[in-house]
């Protein structure tokens, strides 16, 4: 089970990775006009800076046609590292650069995933991560969960070497069914992550632990003030 963030917020990523088992930045063009810094690159190295080598950082090409995101996933590599992850999205022109990356040793995403046959074509195309949109398969009407339990089930029975990173959350109910339902990984808002820890029963636990310590040992005198 992977954890993700998705965003290029240094300030987001930096309080992420020192609170949570963050694994990974993923990004999107959409994502990256959100933040909008001022040199792409040197932005992305810093972010590879804060999460270590050891963690996955996923760039998407902008490209219509596979030999563009060729380029350009080369480019990116050649700008970062080669341990970056290519997102690409599932698209006609998609699938030939995922075979191309691939055939190339590059890591891949593949991206935009809403349908099966989408996800089986990036699968069989070599694709290291797969990444369906849970919230928008749901807003079209079709259900995310079956997807990728059919995937999962799918990686599993013939052994392909991928994981499935579920996408697109606006709560934390679509993150625990994403994985409940079979998924590897996942990339969510550093916000829909934080709201696993608002539930205000957390915080009345620990106050009345608290006030019961307090009434033996005195008023915020905790275990190192003995």
């Amino acid at each position: 089970m992977e954890f993700i963030i998705d965003t290029v917020d240094l300030n987001e990523i930096k309080e992420a990775v020192e609170y949570l088992p963050i694994m990974g930045v993923t990004s999107n063009p959409s994502i990256v006009k959100a933040t909008n810094p001022e040199n792409f690159f040197d932005h992305m190295r810093k972010i590879r800076e804060m999460i270590g080598m050891e963690n996955s950082l996923h760039i998407q090409v902008t490209g219509l046609d596979c030999e563009t995101m060729v380029k350009e996933a080369k480019r990116i590599v050649k700008e970062i590292d080669d341990l970056v992850y290519i997102k690409v999205p599932v698209s006609y022109e998609g699938i030939k650069a995922i075979k191309e990356l691939k055939n190339r040793g590059m890591n891949v995403t593949a991206t935009a995933v809403y349908d099966l046959m989408q996800a089986y074509m990036a699968l069989e195309a070599g694709a290291d991560y797969i990444a369906p949109y849970v919230n928008r398969i749901g807003n079209l009407g079709s259900d995310p969960f079956e997807l990728i339990h059919e995937l999962s089930s799918r990686i599993e029975v013939d052994g392909y070497d991928c994981k499935i990173l579920a996408a697109s959350f606006k709560g934390v109910q679509q993150v625990r069914d994403a994985l409940n339902s079979g998924s590897h990984a996942i990339t969510a808002p550093v916000a829909v992550l934080n709201q696993i820890f608002k539930n205000p029963n957390i915080e009345k636990a620990v106050a009345d632990f608290n006030n019961d310590w307090y009434a033996i040992y005195g008023e915020n005198k905790g275990i190192c003030d003995l």
